[in-house]
């Protein structure tokens, strides 16, 4: 699979399983550097959130532990 395509697959699914239960994070891409880099695997950028989708995040993660 292309590596591209996988990462752009990778964001997607991760994308709707957080909105899934009620969270955005408005900064979740691809990291374009890894992506078009040869030795690194490609790498989901994350990005930044405010304090509130953080704490629903982690309490998101504390419910399915």
């Amino acid at each position: 699979m292309n590596r591209t395509k996988e990462v752009e697959e990778a964001t997607k699914e991760l994308e709707e399983a957080l909105a899934g239960v009620g969270i955005v994070l408005p900064s979740l891409g691809p990291d374009i550097v890894s992506c078009t880099h040869f030795s690194l695997p490609p790498l989901v950028e994350l990005g930044r959130c405010n304090t509130e989708v953080a704490r629903r995040l982690a309490a998101v993660l504390r419910e399915r532990r």
